[in-house]
C-alpha cells in the first residue's frame, strides 16, 4: 500500500487537529487529486471541488461552513517550499476531514488489468466504501497493474480510474453503474466522440485499445488483461489523449484557495 507522506483528521465543529482516521469503509465521500510543482498546482481542482461537494451534499453530511473549513485545510496543509508530483486526498464524514499526501508512482508501459466481478456500493459517487477493492490493490503493484471491475459480464471501471476502449479509432465507455471522474469529464469535453455502450467481458478481443484515465494514473495503455486473451495492438489513441492530458498539466494553473 501506499506510504502516506502526511495524514492528519479534524473535527467538524472547531477544525481542531484529532487522530488520524483514513475513514475507509465509513458513510462518507472523498477526493483525490493531483498535486504538481513548485509552487503547487491543483489539477482539475474546481472540478475535483465541485464533485466533492456535490457527494457530500447528497450523502447530507451538513456540517456547518464545511465548504470554506475544506478549503482551508487544503491551503494549510501545502507547503510552498516543495516540488510536487503528488497525490492529495480529502475524506469526509459526519465526525471529521482528514487530509493525507502520497508520492505518485509513474505507472509503466507493460501496465495489465485483473478482472474482478464486483461493483462498488453507490458507484455514482466517490464514496468511502471501498474496503474490498482496497483488499485487492494490497496485494498487487499498482505501477503495473489495477483490477477492472465487472458485474453481469459488463466492464465498469478500474479499482482506482475510469476505462476507455477503443475500436476502429472509435472511443467507448461504460453507460452506467461507475464514477465519473473529473479526468473522463475533463476528455468528454475536450473529444466529443466518446460513445456509451456496454463493454461485455467475452467482447474484449473487439478492441484495439483499453485506456485507464484517472488523477493518479493520468493516461495509461493497457498491455494485457490477465486470464484472457486480450493484448494491446495499437497506441495510436494513446498518444494522442496522453498528449492533451499533458497539456492540462503544463497549463495547470498555480493553486490560490
Amino acid at each position: 500500500m501506499a506510504i502516506l507522506l502526511l495524514k492528519k483528521s479534524y473535527r467538524h465543529k472547531d477544525l481542531k487537529e484529532i487522530k488520524f482516521h483514513d475513514l475507509w469503509n465509513s458513510y462518507g465521500v472523498f477526493t483525490t487529486m493531483r498535486v504538481i510543482g513548485k509552487p503547487a498546482k491543483i489539477l482539475f481542482f474546481k472540478e475535483h471541488m465541485d464533485n466533492l461537494f456535490i457527494s457530500l451534499k447528497i450523502y447530507k453530511i451538513n456540517k456547518k461552513n464545511i465548504k470554506q473549513n475544506i478549503l482551508k485545510l487544503i491551503k494549510l496543509n501545502l507547503s510552498k517550499k516543495k516540488k510536487y508530483d503528488h497525490l492529495f486526498r480529502v475524506a469526509v464524514n459526519n465526525k471529521m476531514i482528514s487530509i493525507s499526501l502520497r508520492k505518485r508512482l509513474k505507472p509503466r508501459s507493460n501496465f495489465n488489468l485483473k478482472l474482478i466481478n464486483y461493483k462498488r456500493i453507490d458507484p455514482e459517487y466517490k464514496n468511502l466504501k471501498y474496503k474490498k477493492i482496497l483488499n485487492f490493490l494490497k496485494k498487487m503493484n499498482t505501477t503495473k497493474s489495477d483490477i477492472a471491475l465487472y458485474k453481469n459480464n459488463k466492464i465498469l471501471e478500474s479499482g482506482t480510474s475510469n476505462l476507455l476502449f477503443i475500436k476502429k479509432n472509435k472511443i467507448y465507455s461504460p453507460i452506467n453503474n461507475f464514477y465519473r471522474g473529473t479526468t473522463l469529464k475533463f476528455f468528454t469535453k475536450k473529444i466529443k466522440k466518446i460513445k456509451k455502450i456496454n463493454i461485455f467481458t467475452d467482447s474484449l478481443n473487439d478492441y484495439d485499445e483499453i485506456i485507464v484515465i484517472g488523477s493518479g494514473k493520468g493516461v495509461v495503455s493497457v498491455n494485457s488483461i490477465e486470464k484472457t486473451f486480450w493484448k494491446r495492438r495499437s497506441l495510436e489513441n494513446y498518444r494522442i489523449l496522453s498528449k492533451i492530458y499533458q497539456q492540462a498539466v503544463t497549463n495547470c494553473p498555480r493553486y490560490n484557495s
